[in-house]
């Protein structure tokens, strides 16, 4: 048990290394997915389009709604943004230095995934076939515009009958898969040059602001952490105490079958110091909501003069 606190103290310590190391996990299980799943083009005029475009930006959709759920920030980010103003005033910089922090780890394993896709070439393959120009092949000079469409449509399904005898099918997968490989390079091109602008422009801005927004916004996260452990130890407390009373009535029979339960007076008081005078269910909701509409402004010495 001890060893599971200790796991457990640790992620809540370090959990900017914790959310790092998920981001990794989800794109490496992205490109698991990928290789698991055989790609298979309908290959039917209205359908090639739609269902190639459907595997390779429906899956980084999820991936995308899974890095935001399982990214505790999100949660933080969110009450931070809908709370009421009470005595402690929102400050939008703090909110939108979390809302970068959570956009940039969660979007990791979408691009890995589309970067995938683009690399194999199967759904640009898919998606494009139908779309190529046939007068760049030669294989298309003596066939009609209609049996040309049907050709390309095909073009993705090897195995079809009309693609056995076409001497184009080479060359148009050749023509597609070089123009995803494209793709791939030009996203890879645009993220390192947004990476590029972003180190270099950021000494640009004004560095104590951008220091004050990552400070309190690490200080939003650690304050919710410690109030939810907080509220633990005075909860159990007060379920303990709650149940000994409800059990008072029935102490000559807990005593016959040798159960040892504390008297009514022996240890009370220090329970009612632990419990800071809180002995009903109003009272914490009172505490509870007065927190929450009423958060206490960043100031120790006036909370100490309170």
């Amino acid at each position: 048990m001890d060893h599971f606190q200790m796991i457990f103290q640790y992620f809540q310590s370090n959990s900017e290394s914790v959310m790092n190391g998920i981001c990794g996990l989800l794109a490496l299980a992205s490109v698991k997915m990928y290789t698991c799943f055989e790609f298979s083009c309908p290959c039917l005029p209205r359908y090639n389009m739609a269902y190639s475009l459907g595997i390779m930006f429906v899956p980084p959709v999820v991936l995308f709604l899974c890095g935001l759920i399982l990214n505790r920030q999100s949660l933080v980010m969110l009450e931070e943004w809908r709370r009421p103003q009470g005595h402690r005033k929102k400050d939008l910089a703090v909110i939108r230095c979390m809302c970068s922090s959570i956009m940039q780890r969660a979007m990791v394993a979408p691009v890995v995934w589309i970067v995938v896709t683009l690399l194999d070439g199967k759904c640009l393959i898919c998606a494009s076939s139908g779309s190529v120009d046939p007068k760049k092949f030669v294989g298309f000079a003596n066939t009609s515009p209609v049996q040309v469409q049907q050709l390309l449509d095909k073009m993705p399904c090897k195995d079809d009958e009309l693609m056995r005898n076409n001497t184009s099918h080479k060359a148009v997968s050749r023509y597609l898969r070089c123009w995803s490989q494209a793709l791939r390079w030009s996203i890879f091109l645009i993220l390192i040059i947004a990476v590029f602008l972003t180190r270099w422009l950021r000494p640009c801005f004004n560095q104590a602001t951008l220091l004050q927004a990552h400070r309190w916004s690490n200080y939003i996260d650690i304050e919710q952490k410690i109030f939810e452990e907080t509220c633990c130890e005075p909860s159990r407390l007060f379920a303990h105490k709650y149940i000994l009373h409800f059990f008072e009535s029935t102490w000559q029979e807990i005593k016959l079958h040798s159960f040892s339960l504390p008297r009514q007076g022996e240890g009370a008081e220090g329970e009612e110091d632990l419990l800071q005078g809180i002995t009903d269910q109003d009272q914490v909701n009172k505490l509870l909501k007065m927190w929450y509409y009423e958060k206490p402004p960043l100031d120790v010495s006036q909370v100490t003069q309170k």
